[in-house]
């Protein structure tokens, strides 16, 4: 089993997109600020270039990491150590039966969501009930994560 480096990569992408649309003044922009307690003078005191490129490589770990929880051969593959050069033929087997087995778009989506829901959801809500955020800033900021996962998913899981 090979990672496709090219998908992880713009999986990577989706939540610098994403970002841009979501937190665009005409979508969620105005009430996140508004939620978020940001104004325009700190918005404007940030490193843009530092932040994007943090969050390209945070990105990337997170796409590298959704393989683990899209793709359902990851498990024969982990089960082997991870090195085919040396596995019983039962694995080759089992992999031109159902290597491709749920490798879709929409199956790929279908886990980024529930990987937004049932993961990042509930560490962004108890963080920001911890941080006295209102529910408004959770239900944007969780929103904007399961719908990039969303995304994600269905790249890195479809993109065969």
């Amino acid at each position: 089993m090979e990672f496709n480096f090219l998908a992880i990569f713009v999986a990577a992408l989706v939540p610098l997109v994403m970002g841009f649309l979501w937190y665009n003044p005409k979508l969620f922009g105005n009430a996140w600020m508004r939620e978020a307690e940001m104004t325009e003078e700190k918005m404007k005191s940030a490193n843009m270039p530092i932040i994007f490129a943090l969050t390209l490589v945070l990105s990337i770990l997170l796409a590298f990491f959704l393989p683990q929880l899209t793709i359902h051969q990851m498990g024969a593959f982990q089960l082997v150590g991870g090195d085919l050069t040396d596995v019983n033929p039962s694995y080759h087997a089992f992999m031109a039966d159902y290597g491709t087995a749920f490798r879709t778009f929409r199956h790929g989506a279908l886990h980024g969501f529930l990987a937004g829901i049932f993961l990042l959801f509930p560490v962004m809500a108890i963080n920001s009930l911890f941080e006295r955020k209102s529910w408004k800033y959770i239900f944007i900021n969780s929103g904007y994560w399961i719908v990039s996962l969303t995304i994600m998913g269905a790249i890195v899981c479809g993109w065969v």
